[in-house]
This record gives structure tokens, sequence and C-alpha cells, in this order.
């Protein structure tokens, strides 16, 4: 019986609300489920129960230093090696970690997408294609006061605080000059049908491959 190839990285990175989340989720929904993982980088924030909560509110989370990128180059080799791993939890109303983790077995292909994950050199070295989704800063925007609203329950002044001092200022710094790393650019997020398929199309043809 023939060994299993190694599974493959794709990043995807981009600004917050570029559409990163939607294009992995539209790749996987045309892809076999059980071999296909998607992983976000939000889930490796780091952890900080020793900061009250007023604390842990100013930390300036699209900076490097707030992930925890060990842990996260750690876990990605165990499954680049076919083993399960434990992916953390982050809860973003309290800004902390759970003490529940989700137990995640290693797929053919592997999805990791989040505003730095090709601003680091190690997590890049583990990547077989790197992608960029790049989208206007007004639209970027108006996702992110939607989703932060919806689904993480933070108030409108808050956003728009932590868009100014540190979402923007951050965004220059480290998620756009990224962009010369990727080997694909797409303009204009999830509403980029042909990146997706083409995507899609790149990603059959290695499962193809190690069947």
């Amino acid at each position: 019986m023939n060994k299993k190839k190694k599974p493959i990285i794709i990043g995807i990175a981009g600004g917050s609300g570029s559409g990163k989340t939607t294009i992995a989720h539209e790749i996987y929904k045309n892809m076999p489920e059980d071999r296909v993982l998607i992983m976000t980088q939000d889930s490796y924030y780091k952890d900080h129960p020793d900061m009250t909560k007023e604390e842990r509110d100013r930390i300036n989370f699209d900076h490097p230093d707030a992930f925890d990128m060990k842990l996260l180059v750690e876990q990605l080799k165990q499954l680049l090696n076919r083993e399960a791993i434990e992916m953390p939890i982050y809860d973003f109303p309290t800004h902390l970690r759970s003490k529940e983790t989700i137990h995640v077995k290693p797929a053919d292909i592997i999805i990791l997408e989040g505003i730095l994950v090709l601003s680091d050199p190690e997590l890049r070295d583990l990547m077989s294609i790197k992608v960029y989704v790049d989208t206007d800063d007004d639209i970027r925007l108006i996702r992110r006061e939607v989703r932060d609203m919806k689904d993480r329950g933070y108030s409108l002044d808050y956003i728009i605080d932590q868009y100014l001092t540190t979402v923007k200022p951050m965004y220059n710094q480290f998620v756009e000059p990224s962009k010369r790393y990727a080997d694909i650019i797409v303009p204009e997020g999830g509403e980029n049908n042909v990146a997706i398929d083409m995507l899609s199309t790149k990603i059959r043809s290695v499962l193809n491959e190690n069947d």
C-alpha cells in the first residue's frame, strides 16, 4: 500500500474584512469535506489571563506579536506529518483562550487564513500556495463593522476606535507589504468567482495526484 503524500498548505492573507474567510469556505464547499481542512490564524491569539479585561481590550490585535506563531507553526508541522492536533479556541468578547480545544485530524489540503499568515517567514516556508486578497479599504471597514457587532459583540465606537488606532496602521505596516510574497493576488475577495474557480481547480489537481 502506497504511503499518502504529504499534505499541502494554502495560505490566504489580506486585511480584516477583505474576504479571506469567504474564499476559504467557497473552496471548501466544492471539495470532499474529509480532504480539506480550514484553519484560521485568529484561533492562535496569545492568551493573557494575567491581565484585566480593560488591559486586554487595549492589546494591539493586528500586530504580529499578538499571535502565538510558535504554536501555530508547531501544529501545522504536526498536520504535515499526518498527526492530529488540539487546536485552541479563542473567545473574542473576553479576549481569552478557552480551556477547551478542538480535535483536528490531518487532511490532504490545509487552508490557513489570517491577516498576517504571509508576514511570517517560517509560516511561508510551510506553504505550497500563497494567496493575498486585495480589497478596498472602505469595503473592508464596513464588513468589519458588521462582523464585529454581530459575531463578536463589539460596540460601533470600539470598532471604529480600534480601526483608527491599530487596524489601519498595522495594515499599512505589516499586512499590505506581505502582498509581495503572494503567488496569487485576488481582487475583491469573495466576489471574485474566477479566482475561486482557479484555486479550486488547482486543489482538485493536487487531490488527484495524492490519489
